[in-house]
């Protein structure tokens, strides 16, 4: 990280490939998402799920479809953010861990054993002691 970076500023920003297989492949997989919603949809009215119909075969083929659906869909997706989203890194304030504690910066360092002890003392011997 250079020097001269403040916080928010941009620190690498690497533009999309948008390759045109990529946005081939992204359309075919559309395609065949499409197509196994609409057999998973033609599957649930046609009641495929119920077990009396074929003896629970119907319910597996459409746990399988949508299963399919699901890793198509993810497939759509990755090859978008590779794809076609830039690669964009921000600079931000890194935390010291004494802020995530909620502890004040001039007791970063904690007590010593002696801090406070005669306030401790005065308040031992005589309760309404006003400091």
């Amino acid at each position: 990280m250079s020097s001269g970076s403040t916080y928010g500023d941009i620190h690498r920003y690497e533009p999309p490939r948008e390759s045109a297989a990529a946005a081939v492949a992204i359309v075919l997989l559309t395609l065949v998402e499409i197509a196994l919603v609409g057999v998973f949809t033609f599957g649930l009215i046609s009641g495929w799920g119920i077990a009396s119909n074929d003896g629970g075969f119907g319910n597996m083929f459409l746990g399988t479809v949508l299963a399919t659906m699901f890793v198509n869909l993810a497939f759509i997706l990755l090859l978008y953010r590779k794809e076609f989203l830039p690669d964009v890194m921000i600079v931000k304030k890194r935390r010291r861990k004494w802020e995530d504690l909620y502890v004040r910066q001039e007791d970063e360092d904690g007590e010593s054993l002696t801090d406070g002890a005669t306030e401790s003392f005065k308040r031992a011997i005589y309760p309404y002691y006003k400091r």
